[in-house]
C-alpha cells in the first residue's frame, strides 16, 4: 500500500469485502476480527484499589494480524475506524487507536447505520473523534461484569459446584424464570363454566351459536349448580334477538422490528433462537453477494431500541407499495411511530436497506436461513407504512327468561397491510366466531341444543425465549445488544432448560438464584439491574463519571461477599438429583440423573451400596411397529442417534429414522420422519399398509446400504456416517504410495553413495 493510500479498519472480512467494494483503489479495507485487546482471561485485570484501572493486554492468538495492521498503519495516510455503531464497536475503535499507536490527527472514526453505496461514502467524507463517553459506557460495563463474574463465581464454586459462573445480567434473566415457575406452583386454579345454545330461527332460515354473557351485567358461571339453573330456567322457553350491533374495526400495522421484537418474531414464526437471529441478521447487515448487484448490505444495523425510519425510506416504501400493490394499499402519509421513553434511539429502526430488492427478487441468492430472515425483516417494515386492515364485526345479544346469550363474528373487508405481514402473538389470538346469518332485533328462535363445559383457570406460561426477551426488555434488563448472549448464556451454564420451547429452571439454577437472593439481593434484584442499565446511559451521555459509578457499586457489592463469606462458613449446599423414570435392576430404586466427565448419565442413589450405572437414553414419542412398546434415543459407538424398541433384543426393532407422535390415517401406527434439522413429512414404514413409502423416496441424501449394523444398532449407517468412513479410507490409502516412493528413494541414494 502506497503512503498516500487511507486504511479503513472493520470487524469482519465480509464487511470487508463489501466495504472495499465501494470505496475502490484508494482504499484498503482490513479487518480486526473483533476486539485485539481486551482484560486478561486468568485475573481480575482491574485495580479494585487503585481507581479500577483496567489492565488490558493484547488478545492471545492475534499477534500476527496486530503486526500486519501496525505495518499496514504505519504506511497509511489516514486511518479510519469503522466498527460497528454502538459501544462495543466504539471500544474497539479506541483499543485499535491505542494498539496501533495513533495519534489523533490520523485516527478518524466513521459509522455505518447501513452498508450501502451512498452511506459509505458519507461517512468517509464526514469522520469523527472517538465519542470517549461510549468507550467508558463500554468499560464501565465490562468492568461491572468481570468484578461480578470474578469475585461471585469463586463463592459458588466452595459453596454449590466447581464451574459455576454468576453474572450481572444472566443472574437476573435466570432469576426471572425461576420467579415464573414458583408462581406456577403456587398457582390455584379457579373453577368456570362455559355454555353454548344452538338456536333455530322460527321465522326464517338459519341458526348459530350463541353463549351465556350475564343478565344485566356480565357473569361468569363458578360452577356446575350456577351453570344447571340457567339451564332450567332456558329449557323450552323462547329465545328473543334484543340487540343486533354493527360496526367497522381498523386494524394498525406492527412498527417496523426493533432488536427485541425481531428476536421475539424469528421465535415465533422461525423457531430461531435469538443468537441464531442476531447471527444470520448480522450476515445480512454486512453484505451478502447478490447475482446482479453485488455485494449489498440488505438490512440496517440490527442492534437498535428505536422505531424511527428515515424519510427517505419511508418514501421508498411508499412508492414501492403504490406501485405493487395499488394506492389504496398506501397509508396515506409518512407512517411515523413513537419510540418507546427510555430508549436510546441511536439507530434507526431494522429495515431493509433497498425496499425493491424484495424477497422472492434474491432469494437464489440467500442462504435458507438468511431468506427467512431477510423476509421477516423486509415484509415488517413494508407492511409499517401500509394501510389499516378493515373488518366489519356483527355482535349479537339474544335473551331467554332473563339471560343473555351473545354471538360475534368479524370477516375482513380490506386486507391492507395483511396483504403483506400479520404480526405473531404469544398468545392465542381473539375468537372471530361462525358466519351469523342477517338478524334484527325482535327475531325468535328455538334452542335445539345446550352444551356446558367445565374449565379451570390456567397458570401463567412458561417463558419462550421470545417471551423471556420481551420481559427482559419491558423490565429494563441488559440492553439491545445484550438479550441474545444473556438467554444462550443461562442455558449453556444449565441453570434453565429448554423443554417443548419453553424455559424452565433446573435445580441448579433455583438454588444458585435462591443463594444470591439471600445474599446478594441487590446483584439479582430486577429494579436494582435496570437502574444500573440507566446510569450506563447516563455515563454514554456524558451525565456520570465511570469510576465514581463502579467505586459506588463496588463498596456495597464488597460488604455482602464478605458477610456471605463469614455466613456460610463450613457451609456447602447440595444440588438435589434429578430423578428419573428408570428403575435400578439391581435395588429397585428410581435411578437419578447425574453430571459426569463425559456429560449426564443414570446412577443408582443407593451408592456406594449399589453402584449401578448406565447411560442416559431419551424416550421418544411413538410407539415400536414390531410389537408396540415405548421408543428410546440411543447413539452408536459413532456418536450417531438411532431409535430402538425399550424391549432392546427381546424385540429387536432399530431405526435410523425418527418416531413422531402422530399415526398413520391408513394402518394407525407410528409414523417416522427422516433425521436431521428442518420440517420434515412423516411417512409411514409398514410394508402392509397402503400408504408405506419405500426407503428410496424418502428423501435421503444418500440411500442406505443393506450392510449389517453393529450388534445393538440399527443395519446400515446414516449418509454422514458413510462419507466420514470414506475420507479416511481416501486418506489412509493416499498416503501408502506417497511412503513406498520416498523408501524406494532412500534405498536409490544409498546404493549410489555405496557405489
Amino acid at each position: 500500500m502506497s503512503k498516500s493510500a487511507n486504511l479503513v479498519i472493520v470487524e469482519s472480512p465480509s464487511k470487508a469485502k463489501t466495504i472495499g467494494k465501494y470505496l475502490g483503489p484508494d482504499y484498503m479495507v482490513k479487518a480486526s476480527m473483533g476486539h485485539l485487546r481486551d482484560l486478561p482471561k486468568s485475573t481480575m485485570g482491574v485495580d479494585l484499589e487503585g481507581g479500577f484501572t483496567p489492565k488490558y493486554i493484547p488478545v492471545k492468538g492475534k499477534e500476527d494480524l496486530i503486526k500486519e495492521l501496525k505495518s499496514a498503519a504505519a504506511s497509511a495516510k489516514t486511518v479510519y475506524l469503522a466498527t460497528d455503531p454502538d459501544r462495543e464497536g466504539e471500544a474497539i475503535s479506541w483499543h485499535l487507536k491505542e494498539l496501533l499507536n495513533l495519534p489523533d490527527e490520523k485516527a478518524r472514526r466513521v459509522t455505518f447505520n447501513e452498508i450501502t453505496q451512498k452511506v459509505v461514502k458519507q461517512s468517509i467524507e464526514n469522520p469523527r473523534q472517538i465519542d470517549y463517553d461510549l468507550v467508558d459506557a463500554q468499560q464501565a460495563r465490562r468492568i461491572l461484569d468481570r468484578i461480578v463474574g470474578y469475585e461471585l463465581s469463586p463463592l459458588l464454586w466452595k459453596k454449590v459446584r466447581r464451574g459455576l459462573s454468576a453474572g450481572r445480567v444472566q443472574s437476573v434473566a435466570t432469576r426471572l424464570v425461576v420467579d415464573r415457575e414458583n408462581e406456577i406452583r403456587a398457582f390455584e386454579p379457579k373453577e368456570y363454566w362455559t355454555l353454548d345454545v344452538k338456536l333455530n330461527l322460527q321465522e326464517k332460515p338459519g341458526s348459530f351459536t350463541a353463549r351465556y354473557w350475564g343478565e344485566e351485567k356480565k357473569r361468569e358461571l363458578e360452577n356446575e349448580q350456577q351453570t344447571q339453573t340457567v339451564i332450567d330456567d332456558i329449557t323450552g322457553k323462547p329465545f328473543v334477538v334484543t340487540n343486533v350491533k354493527k360496526a367497522e374495526k381498523k386494524r394498525s400495522a406492527a412498527p417496523p422490528f426493533t432488536t427485541s421484537t425481531l428476536q421475539q418474531e424469528a421465535s415465533r414464526k422461525l423457531g430461531f433462537t435469538p443468537k441464531k437471529t442476531m447471527m444470520v441478521a448480522q450476515q445480512l447487515y454486512e453484505g451478502v453477494d447478490v447475482s446482479g448487484e453485488g455485494t449489498l448490505g440488505l438490512i440496517t444495523y440490527m442492534r437498535t431500541d428505536s422505531l424511527r425510519l428515515s424519510d427517505e425510506a419511508m418514501a421508498a416504501a411508499a412508492d414501492f407499495i403504490k406501485w405493487r400493490y395499488g394506492s389504496d394499499y398506501y397509508y396515506g402519509k409518512f407512517h411515523v411511530f413513537k419510540t418507546k421513553s427510555g430508549a436510546q434511539d441511536a439507530h434507526e429502526a431494522i429495515r431493509p436497506t433497498h425496499v425493491e430488492l424484495d424477497p422472492e427478487r434474491i432469494h437464489s441468492s440467500l442462504t435458507p436461513d438468511q431468506y427467512r430472515l431477510y423476509k421477516l425483516i423486509w415484509s415488517r417494515f413494508l407492511a409499517s407504512q401500509m394501510a389499516n386492515a378493515i373488518f366489519d364485526t356483527v355482535s349479537i345479544d339474544t335473551e331467554c327468561a332473563g339471560h343473555t346469550f351473545r354471538s360475534s363474528h368479524q370477516s375482513m373487508r380490506f386486507p391492507g397491510f395483511i396483504a403483506v405481514y400479520e404480526e405473531g402473538r404469544d398468545d392465542e389470538g381473539e375468537a372471530i366466531g361462525s358466519p351469523l346469518p342477517e338478524l334484527t332485533a325482535g327475531d325468535r328462535a328455538s334452542c335445539e341444543k345446550i352444551d356446558k363445559e367445565q374449565h379451570f383457570t390456567q397458570p401463567p406460561a412458561r417463558y419462550t425465549e421470545a417471551t423471556l426477551v420481551k420481559a427482559m426488555e419491558e423490565k429494563g434488563v441488559g440492553r439491545p445488544s445484550t438479550y441474545a448472549a444473556t438467554v444462550a448464556v443461562i442455558q449453556d451454564r444449565e441453570y434453565v432448560i429448554k423443554q417443548d420451547k419453553r424455559l424452565i429452571p433446573t435445580a441448579l439454577g433455583e438454588i444458585v438464584t435462591g443463594l444470591m437472593m439471600e445474599r446478594f439481593n441487590d446483584i439479582i434484584d430486577v429494579e436494582f439491574t435496570a437502574n444500573m442499565e440507566n446510569k450506563l446511559d447516563a455515563v454514554e451521555e456524558g451525565k456520570q463519571n465511570w469510576k465514581e459509578l463502579l467505586s459506588d457499586f463496588y463498596g456495597g457489592f464488597k460488604q455482602e461477599l464478605q458477610d456471605a463469606e463469614a455466613a456460610m462458613e463450613g457451609v456447602r449446599l447440595k444440588v438435589p438429583d434429578e430423578e428419573s423414570d428408570e428403575v435400578c435392576e439391581l435395588c429397585g430404586r428410581k435411578m437419578v440423573i447425574k453430571m459426569g466427565r463425559f456429560g449426564k448419565f443414570l446412577a443408582c442413589p443407593g451408592f456406594p451400596e449399589c453402584k449401578n450405572a448406565k447411560p442416559l437414553v431419551e424416550r421418544m414419542p411413538g410407539r415400536c411397529p414390531k410389537c408396540g412398546s415405548g421408543m428410546l434415543k440411543k447413539k452408536s459407538k459413532r456418536g450417531y442417534a438411532y431409535y430402538a424398541c425399550e424391549k432392546g433384543t427381546d424385540c429387536g426393532f432399530m431405526s435410523w429414522d425418527v418416531p413422531t407422535a402422530e399415526d398413520c390415517p391408513k394402518c394407525g401406527q407410528t409414523l417416522f420422519k427422516k433425521s436431521g434439522r428442518g420440517r420434515m413429512k412423516p411417512f409411514c414404514i409398514n410394508e402392509a399398509c397402503e400408504a408405506y413409502l419405500p426407503e428410496d423416496k424418502r428423501g435421503y441424501y444418500k440411500k442406505k446400504t443393506a450392510t449389517e449394523g453393529t450388534e445393538g444398532e440399527p443395519a446400515g449407517e446414516p449418509a454422514a456416517e458413510k462419507k466420514s468412513v470414506k475420507k479416511t479410507t481416501k486418506k489412509t490409502s493416499a498416503k501408502k504410495p506417497a511412503a513406498k516412493k520416498t523408501a524406494a528413494k532412500k534405498t536409490a541414494a544409498k546404493k549410489s553413495k555405496e557405489a
